[in-house]
């Protein structure tokens, strides 16, 4: 499946997943309200094998093909490696 990426100007590290290029209409309005506008970033071809760097893409898929969109969130600092302190002095 084609897929669409977009990137909130208003909420750093969010994205939505959308089938069709500029088609926000599957968008709740809260959702719209809170988050846009939005950024085109990319264009992938999506395959439930296909390897994503936060997203499992099985649940991408699922959630297009019931809702219509996917919404991704930046990770918590208990998901994410990189907001630990490393030891390090830097």
């Amino acid at each position: 499946m084609l897929v669409h990426v977009y990137k909130s100007l208003k909420r750093a590290d969010t994205y939505v997943y959308l089938p069709r290029r500029d088609d926000f209409s599957a968008l709740p309005d809260a959702v719209q309200a809170r988050l846009a506008p939005w950024q085109w970033v990319l264009e992938v071809a999506l395959t439930p094998e296909r390897k994503l760097a936060r997203e499992n893409p099985r649940q991408v898929l699922e959630n297009l093909a019931e809702r219509g969109f996917h919404l991704q969130f930046p990770p918590s600092a208990a998901q994410d490696p990189m907001s630990h302190d490393w030891g390090t002095d830097a």
